[in-house]
């Protein structure tokens, strides 16, 4: 007859002794703990002096009242928001309409070729990429001023958007006048899309390199059409891209002045342009300032609206 044992009791941990003479327990360092905090602060520091700071001091500037020669005096005087919004309206609305028409060229021109570098570039995605980031090393002045030679009158791309009559549909549609394109609504925003255009493919390539490869050959296995998948895989998986990239287009493009000064002329002006003037010409520091804030809550709250509106808040 066979007797079955026991299992060994687990054993039991070392009770330290009473009078504390034992080897002391390991505790969580509290050097330790706070490590994380030491690597967030040289961060924090950078935005409290060079951005939370500065935005204090733009806010008591906008309540201000009094001029450079008397001196400026917060009175709390909030008529400038007003008195800014009823005056420059226009180039409020001009600014918005030129970033949001740059920032939908810029998705359609940049959303293929992100793809291309994706899917299709092979051994050449490193260089397309460089290609992409190429404008970055040259000034954005510089790429500006190109503009100017590249759209003038009498010059290639003029006579080949004249030869197709294209500049008719534009002129008809009050972006171009005549022959000239030069100082015009298209000429600034063919500048806004060339510069940020690169803002654009950044983010839409590293979203769509993200998407593993099998759920399209899945897609193939269920004889789902090219354009299908696209629809309903690709495009829906790179969705974090598209908003990333519409707002770092977008939210810079709202407050440019350097394409509106060297490719427009006065009806073209942005609202960057007038804020520009009234810190430097006019030293109206009060109405610069308040159009400043007045721009910054018009962006804050589309782009709210509109990260709301996309279904996805995690962006690339």
């Amino acid at each position: 007859m066979t007797t079955t044992q026991a299992p060994p009791a687990a054993p039991t941990p070392p009770v330290p002794p009473a009078d504390g003479s034992g080897p002391p327990l390991r505790k969580t360092s509290t050097r330790k703990r706070l490590v994380p905090y030491w690597l967030l602060l040289p961060g924090i520091l950078w935005l409290l002096v060079f951005f939370a700071l500065p935005m204090v001091y733009q806010a008591s500037t906008s309540v201000q009242t009094g001029s450079l020669e008397q001196g400026f005096e917060v009175t709390w005087h909030f008529q400038t928001y007003w008195d800014a919004l009823q005056e420059y309206y226009p180039q409020f609305v001009r600014s918005l309409l030129y970033a949001g028409t740059a920032t939908v060229l810029c998705l359609l021109l940049g959303y293929p070729l992100a793809y291309l570098i994706a899917f299709k570039a092979g051994r050449w995605r490193n260089l397309l990429l460089v290609l992409v980031i190429a404008p970055f090393f040259t000034s954005f002045l510089i790429r500006t001023l190109a503009w100017k030679t590249i759209l003038a009158d009498g010059g290639t791309v003029v006579g080949v958007l004249d030869s197709l009559h294209v500049l008719d549909v534009t002129s008809w549609l009050g972006w171009t006048e005549g022959n000239r394109v030069l100082a015009t609504p298209m000429a600034v925003v063919c500048g806004l899309t060339y510069n940020f255009l690169p803002f654009m493919i950044l983010p839409l390539y590293t979203s769509l390199e993200r998407i593993d490869g099998r759920l399209h050959e899945a897609a193939g296995d269920l004889y789902a059409r090219p354009f299908t998948t696209f629809r309903k895989v690709t495009f829906p998986l790179s969705m974090p891209g598209v908003v990333s990239g519409t707002l770092l287009t977008f939210i810079p493009a709202s407050g440019d002045y350097v394409n509106a000064e060297l490719l427009g002329s006065t009806d073209t002006k942005m609202v960057g342009s007038v804020i520009q003037t009234q810190f430097l010409r006019v030293l109206d520091y009060p109405t610069a300032a308040a159009l400043s804030f007045i721009l910054m809550a018009v962006v804050l709250l589309m782009v709210t609206v509109y990260i709301r509106r996309a279904g996805t808040e995690d962006l690339v």
